[in-house]
């Protein structure tokens, strides 16, 4: 006899929603780190230039700019990931 709390839902999906929301996710994965990677590049530019003493309006500036775009994105306002959801009438609320 099998644990009820073991068993599978029937899915509620097509296998083609699957691999769209499967593509949907490697490219919001690949958007992330290159976003992380940028985001980190610029402050170790800016901790390396203040320790060597470099004055960069440019540089200083990128780093508001990126770092505040990066925390800021609107990827925090689109809570729940990809694919539909619930009530598409209303506005998303989260889980």
């Amino acid at each position: 006899m099998v644990d009820p709390s073991q068993q599978s839902l029937s899915p509620t999906t097509t296998a083609q929603e699957d691999a769209t929301t499967a593509g949907q996710r490697r490219v919001n994965l690949i958007w992330e780190v290159t976003q992380a990677l940028i985001a980190i590049t610029v402050t170790v530019s800016m901790i390396v230039s203040a320790l060597i003493q470099i004055r960069s309006p440019e540089l200083i500036d990128a780093f508001f700019l990126i770092v505040g775009f990066y925390f800021s994105r609107t990827n925090h306002s689109a809570i729940g990931g990809v694919g539909p959801k619930p009530n598409t009438d209303q506005p998303y609320r989260g889980r």
